[in-house]
Protein backbone atom coordinates (compact mmCIF):
# COMPACT_ATOMS: atom_id res chain seq x y z
CA UNK A 1 0.00 0.00 0.00
CA UNK A 2 2.67 2.39 0.62
CA UNK A 3 4.04 1.75 -2.49
CA UNK A 4 0.93 2.85 -4.51
CA UNK A 5 0.40 6.14 -2.33
CA UNK A 6 4.34 7.01 -3.21
CA UNK A 7 3.42 7.19 -7.25
CA UNK A 8 4.32 10.90 -8.27
CA UNK A 9 1.38 12.73 -10.42
CA UNK A 10 3.04 13.02 -12.97
CA UNK A 11 3.84 8.61 -13.47
CA UNK A 12 0.04 8.15 -12.89
CA UNK A 13 -2.37 7.63 -15.81
CA UNK A 14 -6.23 8.15 -15.92
CA UNK A 15 -6.65 4.84 -16.24
CA UNK A 16 -4.53 2.92 -14.08
CA UNK A 17 -6.17 5.79 -11.07
CA UNK A 18 -9.59 4.36 -11.97
CA UNK A 19 -8.25 0.64 -11.87
CA UNK A 20 -6.69 1.58 -8.62
CA UNK A 21 -9.88 3.74 -7.40
CA UNK A 22 -12.53 0.46 -8.28
CA UNK A 23 -9.96 -2.01 -6.14
CA UNK A 24 -10.53 0.88 -2.87
CA UNK A 25 -13.75 0.50 -3.16
CA UNK A 26 -14.11 -2.71 -2.62
CA UNK A 27 -12.17 -2.08 1.05
CA UNK A 28 -14.98 -1.83 3.82
CA UNK A 29 -15.14 1.23 6.05
CA UNK A 30 -14.57 0.99 9.58
CA UNK A 31 -16.63 2.19 12.52
CA UNK A 32 -15.79 5.08 14.28
CA UNK A 33 -15.09 2.22 16.90
CA UNK A 34 -12.96 -0.03 15.26
CA UNK A 35 -11.34 3.49 14.17
CA UNK A 36 -10.13 3.88 17.29
CA UNK A 37 -9.23 0.51 18.40
CA UNK A 38 -6.99 0.31 15.63
CA UNK A 39 -5.83 3.70 16.59
CA UNK A 40 -4.56 1.93 19.61
CA UNK A 41 -2.79 -0.52 18.24
CA UNK A 42 -1.21 1.37 16.01
CA UNK A 43 0.55 3.07 18.90
CA UNK A 44 1.32 0.24 20.28
CA UNK A 45 3.60 -0.83 17.29
CA UNK A 46 0.86 -2.94 15.54
CA UNK A 47 2.00 -2.69 11.58
CA UNK A 48 -1.45 -5.06 10.57
CA UNK A 49 -3.31 -2.89 12.39
CA UNK A 50 -1.98 0.29 10.45
CA UNK A 51 -1.99 -1.35 7.26
CA UNK A 52 -6.01 -1.97 7.53
CA UNK A 53 -6.07 1.48 9.01
CA UNK A 54 -4.26 3.32 6.03
CA UNK A 55 -6.69 1.10 3.61
CA UNK A 56 -10.31 1.81 5.07
CA UNK A 57 -9.22 5.29 4.93
CA UNK A 58 -8.01 5.27 1.18
CA UNK A 59 -11.33 6.43 -0.54
CA UNK A 60 -11.12 10.37 1.07
CA UNK A 61 -7.46 10.21 0.42
CA UNK A 62 -7.66 8.66 -3.52
CA UNK A 63 -10.82 11.52 -4.46
CA UNK A 64 -8.46 13.98 -3.36
CA UNK A 65 -5.42 12.80 -5.73
CA UNK A 66 -7.86 12.29 -8.08
CA UNK A 67 -8.69 16.01 -8.27
CA UNK A 68 -5.76 17.16 -9.21
CA UNK A 69 -4.40 14.33 -11.44
CA UNK A 70 -7.50 14.85 -13.95
CA UNK A 71 -8.14 18.08 -14.99
CA UNK A 72 -11.61 16.62 -16.16
CA UNK A 73 -12.76 16.36 -12.62
CA UNK A 74 -14.27 19.69 -10.98
CA UNK A 75 -16.04 20.25 -7.56
CA UNK A 76 -19.42 20.04 -9.61
CA UNK A 77 -18.67 16.28 -10.86
CA UNK A 78 -17.53 15.28 -7.28
CA UNK A 79 -20.58 16.86 -5.84
CA UNK A 80 -22.86 15.26 -8.50
CA UNK A 81 -21.01 12.09 -8.66
CA UNK A 82 -21.96 11.99 -4.07
CA UNK A 83 -26.18 12.42 -5.46
CA UNK A 84 -26.25 15.84 -3.54
CA UNK A 85 -28.39 18.66 -4.37
CA UNK A 86 -26.52 21.97 -5.18
CA UNK A 87 -27.05 25.67 -6.23
CA UNK A 88 -24.28 27.61 -7.52
CA UNK A 89 -24.43 31.22 -6.82
CA UNK A 90 -21.83 33.90 -8.50
CA UNK A 91 -20.91 36.73 -6.98
CA UNK A 92 -18.82 39.44 -8.62
CA UNK A 93 -17.58 36.57 -10.67
CA UNK A 94 -16.92 34.18 -8.57
CA UNK A 95 -18.77 30.41 -8.13
CA UNK A 96 -19.60 29.63 -4.83
CA UNK A 97 -21.18 26.33 -4.35
CA UNK A 98 -24.03 25.43 -1.57
CA UNK A 99 -25.50 22.62 -0.10
CA UNK A 100 -28.52 21.94 1.48
CA UNK A 101 -30.48 18.38 2.67
CA UNK A 102 -33.46 17.96 0.53
CA UNK A 103 -37.06 18.57 1.44
CA UNK A 104 -35.20 20.07 4.95
CA UNK A 105 -38.62 20.29 6.71
CA UNK A 106 -41.34 22.91 8.58
CA UNK A 107 -38.34 23.41 11.28
CA UNK A 108 -35.76 24.41 8.75
CA UNK A 109 -36.19 27.86 9.32
CA UNK A 110 -37.28 28.02 12.57
CA UNK A 111 -34.08 26.38 14.04
CA UNK A 112 -30.84 28.58 13.37
CA UNK A 113 -28.68 26.91 10.85
CA UNK A 114 -24.94 26.01 10.77
CA UNK A 115 -23.07 26.54 7.87
CA UNK A 116 -20.29 24.68 7.52
CA UNK A 117 -17.62 26.13 4.93
CA UNK A 118 -14.86 25.39 2.78
CA UNK A 119 -12.81 27.58 0.04
CA UNK A 120 -12.38 25.14 -2.98
CA UNK A 121 -9.91 27.18 -4.81
CA UNK A 122 -6.20 26.37 -4.93
CA UNK A 123 -3.25 28.42 -5.46
CA UNK A 124 -1.21 27.98 -9.15
CA UNK A 125 1.17 25.66 -9.33
CA UNK A 126 -0.05 23.81 -5.98
CA UNK A 127 -1.62 20.23 -5.98
CA UNK A 128 -4.11 21.70 -2.92
CA UNK A 129 -4.15 18.72 -1.05
CA UNK A 130 -4.61 19.84 2.27
CA UNK A 131 -5.52 23.65 1.24
CA UNK A 132 -8.19 23.18 0.56
CA UNK A 133 -9.21 19.81 -1.20
CA UNK A 134 -9.20 17.64 2.04
CA UNK A 135 -12.00 19.60 3.66
CA UNK A 136 -14.30 19.73 0.68
CA UNK A 137 -14.36 16.27 0.81
CA UNK A 138 -14.37 16.09 4.55
CA UNK A 139 -17.76 18.57 4.03
CA UNK A 140 -19.38 16.44 1.21
CA UNK A 141 -19.21 13.24 3.73
CA UNK A 142 -20.52 15.16 6.37
CA UNK A 143 -23.34 16.47 4.16
CA UNK A 144 -24.12 12.68 3.05
CA UNK A 145 -24.13 11.71 6.66
CA UNK A 146 -26.48 14.48 7.90
CA UNK A 147 -28.48 13.84 4.99
CA UNK A 148 -28.99 9.87 6.33
CA UNK A 149 -29.58 10.97 9.87
CA UNK A 150 -32.65 13.37 8.24
CA UNK A 151 -30.59 16.55 10.37
CA UNK A 152 -32.02 19.49 8.20
CA UNK A 153 -31.04 22.51 10.18
CA UNK A 154 -27.41 23.51 8.05
CA UNK A 155 -25.92 24.32 4.82
CA UNK A 156 -22.31 23.37 3.02
CA UNK A 157 -20.95 25.95 1.41
CA UNK A 158 -17.90 26.23 -0.80
CA UNK A 159 -16.03 29.36 -1.41
CA UNK A 160 -14.40 31.08 -4.56
CA UNK A 161 -11.72 33.44 -3.98
CA UNK A 162 -9.91 32.44 -0.83
CA UNK A 163 -6.69 32.54 -2.74
CA UNK A 164 -5.36 36.21 -2.76
CA UNK A 165 -3.04 37.58 -5.61
CA UNK A 166 -0.43 40.13 -4.82
CA UNK A 167 -2.07 43.68 -4.17
CA UNK A 168 -5.33 42.30 -3.53
CA UNK A 169 -6.64 42.98 0.40
CA UNK A 170 -9.85 41.07 2.30
CA UNK A 171 -12.20 43.04 0.32
CA UNK A 172 -11.63 41.04 -2.90
CA UNK A 173 -11.51 37.45 -1.22
CA UNK A 174 -14.92 35.53 -2.34
CA UNK A 175 -16.31 34.97 0.88
CA UNK A 176 -16.87 39.12 1.54
CA UNK A 177 -18.75 39.60 -1.00
CA UNK A 178 -20.57 36.26 -0.14
CA UNK A 179 -20.97 37.70 3.38
CA UNK A 180 -22.28 40.98 2.39
CA UNK A 181 -25.24 38.88 0.37
CA UNK A 182 -25.96 36.94 3.63
CA UNK A 183 -26.86 40.84 5.55
CA UNK A 184 -29.44 40.96 3.56
CA UNK A 185 -31.07 37.14 4.64
CA UNK A 186 -31.75 35.43 7.64
CA UNK A 187 -28.18 33.86 7.09
CA UNK A 188 -26.93 36.76 8.89
CA UNK A 189 -27.36 34.76 11.89
CA UNK A 190 -26.50 31.29 11.26
CA UNK A 191 -23.18 30.04 12.86
CA UNK A 192 -20.72 29.93 10.21
CA UNK A 193 -17.46 27.43 10.62
CA UNK A 194 -15.05 27.72 8.27
CA UNK A 195 -12.92 24.60 7.87
CA UNK A 196 -9.42 25.21 6.27
CA UNK A 197 -6.45 22.90 5.80
CA UNK A 198 -8.04 20.10 7.97
CA UNK A 199 -6.24 17.21 5.84
CA UNK A 200 -2.87 17.14 8.03
CA UNK A 201 -2.41 16.43 11.99
CA UNK A 202 -4.09 14.88 14.71
CA UNK A 203 -4.66 18.07 16.81
CA UNK A 204 -8.46 19.95 16.44
CA UNK A 205 -7.13 23.32 16.14
CA UNK A 206 -9.67 26.51 16.82
CA UNK A 207 -8.63 29.67 15.96
CA UNK A 208 -7.54 32.65 18.01
CA UNK A 209 -7.16 34.66 14.45
CA UNK A 210 -9.98 36.79 14.64
CA UNK A 211 -8.63 38.58 18.28
CA UNK A 212 -5.92 40.17 15.68
CA UNK A 213 -8.04 40.85 12.85
CA UNK A 214 -10.53 42.96 15.30
CA UNK A 215 -7.77 45.48 16.56
CA UNK A 216 -8.72 47.64 14.08
CA UNK A 217 -12.46 47.35 13.87
CA UNK A 218 -14.39 50.49 15.91
CA UNK A 219 -15.58 49.14 19.23
CA UNK A 220 -19.12 48.98 18.52
CA UNK A 221 -18.57 46.43 15.59
CA UNK A 222 -15.29 45.09 17.14
CA UNK A 223 -17.62 43.97 19.67
CA UNK A 224 -20.57 42.73 18.22
CA UNK A 225 -18.16 39.77 15.87
CA UNK A 226 -15.87 39.16 18.80
CA UNK A 227 -19.64 38.19 21.05
CA UNK A 228 -20.82 36.31 17.94
CA UNK A 229 -17.36 34.90 17.71
CA UNK A 230 -17.07 33.80 21.38
CA UNK A 231 -20.30 31.95 21.22
CA UNK A 232 -19.10 29.99 18.26
CA UNK A 233 -15.79 29.68 19.30
CA UNK A 234 -17.42 28.10 22.97
CA UNK A 235 -20.20 26.08 20.78
CA UNK A 236 -16.81 24.27 19.20
CA UNK A 237 -14.96 23.92 22.45
CA UNK A 238 -18.67 22.02 24.31
CA UNK A 239 -18.92 20.02 21.11
CA UNK A 240 -15.19 18.86 21.05
CA UNK A 241 -15.51 18.24 24.70
CA UNK A 242 -19.06 16.11 23.81
CA UNK A 243 -17.16 13.84 21.82
CA UNK A 244 -14.35 13.05 24.18
CA UNK A 245 -11.42 14.84 21.85
CA UNK A 246 -8.15 14.56 23.38
CA UNK A 247 -6.35 17.25 21.25
CA UNK A 248 -7.84 20.28 20.46
CA UNK A 249 -6.33 23.56 21.04
CA UNK A 250 -6.84 27.33 20.74
CA UNK A 251 -4.33 28.76 18.66
CA UNK A 252 -3.56 31.87 15.98
CA UNK A 253 -3.83 30.55 11.83
CA UNK A 254 -2.47 32.52 9.54
CA UNK A 255 -5.75 32.07 7.37
CA UNK A 256 -8.48 32.16 6.27
CA UNK A 257 -12.09 32.25 4.88
CA UNK A 258 -12.74 33.74 8.20
CA UNK A 259 -11.27 37.47 7.39
CA UNK A 260 -13.78 38.11 4.73
CA UNK A 261 -16.48 36.86 6.81
CA UNK A 262 -15.73 39.42 9.28
CA UNK A 263 -15.04 42.10 7.27
CA UNK A 264 -18.30 41.90 6.41
CA UNK A 265 -19.52 42.09 9.75
CA UNK A 266 -20.67 38.60 10.35
CA UNK A 267 -18.50 36.21 12.97
CA UNK A 268 -16.86 33.23 11.63
CA UNK A 269 -14.84 30.31 13.32
CA UNK A 270 -11.86 29.08 11.82
CA UNK A 271 -11.34 25.30 12.32
CA UNK A 272 -7.92 23.29 11.15
CA UNK A 273 -5.51 20.37 12.07
CA UNK A 274 -2.05 20.50 13.04
CA UNK A 275 0.24 17.30 14.12
CA UNK A 276 0.81 17.58 17.80
CA UNK A 277 4.40 18.13 17.58
CA UNK A 278 4.16 21.61 15.38
CA UNK A 279 1.17 22.15 17.97
CA UNK A 280 3.81 22.14 21.13
CA UNK A 281 6.68 24.19 18.88
CA UNK A 282 3.96 26.61 18.11
CA UNK A 283 3.42 26.99 21.35
CA UNK A 284 6.82 27.31 22.78
CA UNK A 285 7.49 30.11 20.11
CA UNK A 286 4.38 32.29 21.19
CA UNK A 287 5.18 31.95 24.68
CA UNK A 288 9.07 33.11 23.77
CA UNK A 289 7.96 36.07 21.03
CA UNK A 290 4.13 37.16 22.03
CA UNK A 291 4.43 39.48 18.80
CA UNK A 292 5.16 36.83 16.47
CA UNK A 293 1.56 36.04 16.20
CA UNK A 294 0.40 39.31 15.31
CA UNK A 295 2.99 38.79 12.36
CA UNK A 296 2.17 35.48 10.97
CA UNK A 297 -1.40 36.09 11.33
CA UNK A 298 -0.99 38.94 9.16
CA UNK A 299 1.78 37.15 6.93
CA UNK A 300 4.45 39.93 7.77
CA UNK A 301 7.64 37.32 7.70
CA UNK A 302 10.52 39.70 6.96
CA UNK A 303 12.92 36.99 6.68
CA UNK A 304 13.66 33.23 6.63
CA UNK A 305 14.28 32.73 9.98
CA UNK A 306 10.52 33.84 10.61
CA UNK A 307 8.91 31.75 8.11
CA UNK A 308 10.99 28.67 9.52
CA UNK A 309 8.98 29.48 12.67
CA UNK A 310 5.69 29.17 11.61
CA UNK A 311 4.17 25.02 11.29
CA UNK A 312 5.58 23.32 8.25
CA UNK A 313 2.03 22.20 7.97
CA UNK A 314 1.06 25.77 7.26
CA UNK A 315 4.02 26.90 5.82
CA UNK A 316 4.18 24.18 2.33
CA UNK A 317 0.35 25.45 1.74
CA UNK A 318 -0.01 27.51 -1.19
CA UNK A 319 3.41 25.31 -2.54
CA UNK A 320 3.88 22.40 -4.76
CA UNK A 321 4.70 19.98 -1.82
CA UNK A 322 1.22 20.33 -0.72
CA UNK A 323 0.11 16.68 -2.39
CA UNK A 324 -1.88 13.95 -0.81
CA UNK A 325 1.16 12.21 0.12
CA UNK A 326 1.56 14.83 3.22
CA UNK A 327 -2.01 13.86 4.26
CA UNK A 328 -2.85 11.89 7.57
CA UNK A 329 -6.39 10.41 6.48
CA UNK A 330 -6.77 8.20 9.75
CA UNK A 331 -7.87 11.09 11.39
CA UNK A 332 -10.49 12.71 8.80
CA UNK A 333 -13.03 11.14 9.89
CA UNK A 334 -12.76 12.92 13.20
CA UNK A 335 -13.00 16.31 11.98
CA UNK A 336 -16.41 14.87 9.89
CA UNK A 337 -17.31 13.40 13.37
CA UNK A 338 -16.68 17.24 14.79
CA UNK A 339 -18.49 18.83 11.90
CA UNK A 340 -21.53 16.60 11.85
CA UNK A 341 -21.88 17.63 15.48
CA UNK A 342 -21.74 21.23 15.73
CA UNK A 343 -25.06 20.66 13.15
CA UNK A 344 -27.17 18.90 15.73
Amino acid sequence: MEVDMKVHAKEVSDDSLLSYVEQIKKIPLLTFEEELELSKCVQKGDEAARHRLIEANLRLVIKIARSYLSSDLSLMDLIQESGLEYKIVTIAGNRHFIIRAPQPGADYMRRRLTILVAHYDRSPGSPGANDNSAAVFILIETALTLIREKIHSWLVIFTDKEELKTGEGIRNQGAYTLASGFRETELENARIYNFDACGTGDTLIISTTAEYLLRNENAQRRDTIRTGIKTLRDTALETARDLHMEKVMLLPTPFSDDAGFMAAGIAAQTITMLPSDECTQLVSILRKAPGFANAFVNQNMRNSVNMKMIPETWRIINSPTDSHLRLTPRNFRLVQRFAGALCR
